[in-house]
């Protein structure tokens, strides 16, 4: 089990709307949607914003890269997220 100091984790569908995030990373178990969310742009270091969550969660929509993506339920849990905290006043 690893752990990181001072770098919390959240569920991107977990976060609030306006919400500001760094991908750290990918579940170990997501191989398949990892290829697909590489390919969409979020990669590690990527900052994204959270614009909107639909009714029943699924899906989320995020804005990164100057566009808006929407991610299904399962697509969301295989990113690693953490919130990007200090940077916006």
């Amino acid at each position: 089990m690893q752990t990181t100091s001072q770098v919390p984790m959240v569920k991107l569908r977990d976060t609030a709307i306006g919400s500001v995030l760094r991908v750290i990373g990918y579940e170990p178990t997501a191989r398949d949607y990892k290829r697909k969310l590489l390919a969409m742009g979020l990669t590690p270091g990527t900052e994204l914003r959270v614009t909107r969550h639909a009714p029943l969660g699924d899906p989320t929509e995020i804005e990164v890269r100057d566009f808006h993506l929407s991610l299904r339920k399962d697509e969301a849990d295989a990113l690693i997220v953490t919130p990007i905290t200090g940077e916006a006043s």
